[in-house]
């Protein structure tokens, strides 16, 4: 049996990996040692050694020189969690040790927490509830509905794919933003292409997907968001660092009529003091898009089924090139 350990967080041990996992996983490797941390690892390193494959998640540590020479066995790295460029370095990828990450297991929950909140504020469905709360009386206003109106999203990864393919069910256009995507991809996906301005001039409700880069900081400016129809809400499930912050506030203020649905905000939390705690047209929750308890094991089981594909010979799913990572949040 190939040797292996858990290498991560002992939350994210427990959180990724149920007993099912946990069972799957002991029955096809030899687990050698109990699951180890970054703490422990840096500790003791000479546990490294004889692992092959190393089951991890959130609490991985840099995989830098000093790391691999205590790993020369080590042929997979089996991450149960989103990103992986906190941990990997130009020595891990010039070893050649292949790699996958359970991002696709975690983009769901987050394409289901979009989908909900853009079927809820086509209604204004925030708005409505807020209004009641201030006023002790029912009020009803004006809304774009879940018939004819127009969704846009920015970018169509892994999540605006998952999102798309939701809202194919309904009686909705969708418009997106995607440099990268060509007109026969988003022909398949049956939203049409067009410029980031127009999707914040066009959509009745704005989702942004995009990854955090270096290119994509601050990629969603107060122009843009000045430029909503009336009535319409700008949903952020991505990275708050990808809004020029202090302008949406501005824009926020100056608008009454725009919500603002933020799941991320950039710093996270937002500062003391932040207008965004009280700003009475932004719906603020403390990043809850992702994976959360039990939905966590999601990504445990994608990172068995990754395992059984390795001992079997087969292709890995969700291996992740050097490239691809350069590419990806």
């Amino acid at each position: 049996m190939h040797k292996g350990l858990f290498l991560l967080n002992p939350d994210a041990y427990a959180k990724i990996y149920g007993p099912t996992q946990q069972a799957a996983i002991a029955q096809q490797v030899d687990l050698y040692t109990a699951p180890q941390t970054a703490q422990s690892i840096a500790a003791n390193p000479t546990l490294l050694h004889d692992a092959e494959i190393i089951f991890s998640g959130w609490g991985m540590p840099p995989m830098d020189e000093a790391f691999l020479a205590h790993a020369p066995n080590l042929k997979l790295v089996l991450y149960g969690a989103g990103s992986i460029k906190g941990f990997t370095t130009d020595a891990f990828w010039a070893r050649g040790i292949p790699i996958t990450s359970s991002y696709a297991a975690n983009a769901v929950p987050v394409a289901e927490f979009a989908l909900g909140q853009i079927l809820l504020c086509l209604k204004q469905t925030w708005q409505h509830a807020l209004a009641i709360k201030r006023d002790g009386a029912y009020s009803k206003f004006s809304v774009a509905g879940g018939y004819g109106s127009t969704v846009g999203i920015i970018s169509l990864g892994m999540i605006g794919r998952m999102v798309c393919h939701h809202l194919q069910h309904f009686d909705l256009k969708v418009i997106a933003y995607d440099p990268f995507v060509t007109e026969a991809e988003a022909t398949k996906l049956g939203v049409e292409l067009c410029a980031l301005e127009d999707i914040f001039q066009r959509a009745d409700v704005v989702s942004l997907h995009a990854p955090w880069l270096a290119e994509t900081v601050g990629m969603i400016t107060g122009a843009h968001l000045s430029a909503m129809r009336q009535g319409a809400t700008f949903i952020n499930t991505a990275r708050g660092a990808l809004v020029r912050e202090q302008e949406m506030i501005d824009v926020l203020q100056q608008r009454p009529d725009l919500l603002a649905v933020l799941d991320v905000t950039y710093p996270e939390p937002p500062v003391a003091g932040s207008p965004l705690y009280t700003l009475p047209n932004v719906i603020l929750t403390p990043h809850i898009a992702g994976s959360l308890d039990a939905e966590c094991q999601r990504m445990g089981q994608l990172v068995v089924d990754e395992l059984r594909r390795y001992l079997a010979g087969e292709p890995l799913q969700w291996a992740i090139t050097r490239q691809q990572a350069a590419l990806m949040a």
